[in-house]
């Protein structure tokens, strides 16, 4: 379970890139072709010839064409790796974990809110690197050094592109919903958790370093209970530093406002 620090002199296995995860998640984890496209109009009826009063009456006209066709759930890893590939550039692939995108996402939004997130629900990898501290005073705490681990993650949130991150959520939210609805909420909403999950993590404290930490265990904890007793989402901005903590938040705020006026397909 993810609730605590990384083991000390081991890799960051914390985070595994629950950074990504809450942007695309938060973007409802759901991804179209990654431009802006709304479905065409329907054409507008063929106007019938004037007919004799005898003669049959003109065809009905045909329904209107309908967007893209969506993979089933069970079959829609490739189209997820693909399209987040091309909202997150080249090389994001490689990040990425599978079988299950979908549900991976899904249950990692889930988790945000609470206080751990299984790791083997997680979507991403691990940025790498081993987690760094300090002595302050005799204490431990977060090394200001540790923040550059996470910089290709957050470098890639702040660049994503919220309006197409938003039309893709609204055309596979379908999955989505079929993915929460499967991990136990069979009358739940994934876009209800989604921004429940957005609205906690933009709830996260931002303390100024250093950041005390303890070690009871073979992981380390938040000496102040305050922060230690914060949500799995809330702790992982924590981790990326201050800095990083506020870019992020940014994004997230942005990204909030377009939730506000987006219409699910239901």
């Amino acid at each position: 379970m993810i609730d605590s620090f990384e083991e000390r002199g081991r890799s960051g296995n914390v985070l595994r890139g629950v950074l990504i995860v809450v942007m695309l998640a938060a973007a409802a984890a759901a991804f179209y072709w990654f431009v802006l496209r709304e479905k065409p109009a329907p054409p507008p009826p063929p106007v019938a010839p004037a007919l004799p009063a005898a003669a049959p009456a003109p065809p009905p006209p045909q329904p209107a064409e309908t967007g893209p066709l969506l993979p089933t759930l069970a079959e829609s890893d490739t189209e997820m790796l693909q399209a987040l590939t091309r909202l997150l550039g080249t090389g994001a692939e490689s990040l990425l974990l599978r079988p299950g995108v979908v549900h991976r996402i899904v249950a990692t939004v889930d988790n945000l809110p609470e206080d751990k997130v299984p790791q083997q629900v997680l979507p991403v990898r691990s940025p790498g690197g081993t987690f760094q501290t300090a002595n302050q005073g005799g204490s431990v705490a977060i090394s200001p050094a540790n923040a550059a681990r996470y910089s290709r993650y957050v470098t890639l949130v702040t660049q994503l592109d919220i309006a197409g991150l938003v039309t893709t959520y609204r055309h596979y939210y379908p999955l989505f919903q079929q993915a929460y609805r499967e991990l136990g909420y069979p009358k739940g909403e994934f876009n209800d958790r989604l921004i429940e999950a957005v609205d906690d993590m933009l709830e996260a404290p931002q303390p100024p370093p250093p950041v005390a930490l303890v070690a009871p265990r073979a992981m380390f904890d938040y000496a102040d209970p305050d922060l230690q007793d914060a949500s799995a989402g809330q702790k992982l901005l924590m981790r990326l530093g201050p800095e990083n903590e506020g870019r992020v938040k940014a994004k997230l705020r942005e990204l909030r406002r377009a939730l506000d006026s987006i219409d699910l397909p239901r």
